[in-house]
């Protein structure tokens, strides 16, 4: 089995997609053979190929593992709303087995697999399961994506806890700063570093259209050897 990693976020909007191909660029980049999945996405596009989702596509433009894009993204809906909701609306159970087949075709063709969540840790996929069951399932371990701005700390902790309590290991998280204008940032950040119990694989400038590559440049591997 490859090494796998679940990234996670604070929140929607925080730089997961952002974070987890910059990932995977940094891992590539060491020689490693990378696949990447986005088990459940909404807010997609209509094309003649289907429906697609533009994180999705993001981290398949990052990966080297050649593999359908509906492995890569095996639930893909329309509405920009939560997932829960939006399976729901379009009559569909999200079949966890279909997302294990779909896990394990890239999982053997891969030395590391990133897998993106949605929105942040606990969000629903049905009325019982969230996507953090995923990351359980698999034996993941965990990155989380810190969205610096007011309330970040809050949720970062949370998160932790959360993480601790399904006992699956937080093994890094990274800063991205979203307001370049935010007071107080470096103090979040230093408080951030003080009670997260995983090392800070690096920190995002504001940077919204940065490349992957570059944006790889600013993480730090090393930390999760």
């Amino acid at each position: 089995m490859p090494r796998g990693y679940f990234v996670t976020g604070t929140d929607t909007g925080v730089g997961k997609t952002r974070s987890a191909a910059a990932l995977c660029r940094a891992f590539v980049a060491r020689g490693h053979s990378v696949a990447a999945m986005k088990p459940v996405a909404s807010g997609c596009v209509r094309t003649a190929e289907g429906l697609r989702n533009e994180d999705a596509l993001a981290l398949q433009a990052a990966m080297t593992v050649r593999a359908r894009y509906e492995e890569i993204n095996p639930y893909a809906f329309e509405p920009a709303i939560a997932p829960h909701v939006a399976a729901a609306q379009s009559g569909i159970a999200i079949d966890f087995t279909r997302l294990d087949r779909a896990f394990e075709r890239l999982a053997l063709q891969a030395e590391i697999l990133i897998v993106e969540g949605a929105g942040g840790w606990l969000v629903p996929l049905d009325a019982q399961r969230t996507l953090a069951e995923l990351a359980q399932r698999w034996s993941l371990d965990v990155i989380l994506v810190v969205g610096l701005r007011l309330g970040c700390i809050n949720h970062a902790l949370l998160t932790q806890e959360s993480v601790a309590q399904r006992r699956l290991k937080l093994a890094g998280w990274i800063c991205n700063r979203l307001d370049p204008q935010m007071t107080a940032a470096q103090a979040s950040v230093d408080m951030l570093r003080a009670r997260l119990a995983a090392p800070c694989l690096g920190e995002l400038p504001h940077a919204p259209l940065e490349a992957a590559e570059a944006t790889a440049r600013h993480l730090n591997l090393n930390l999760l050897d």
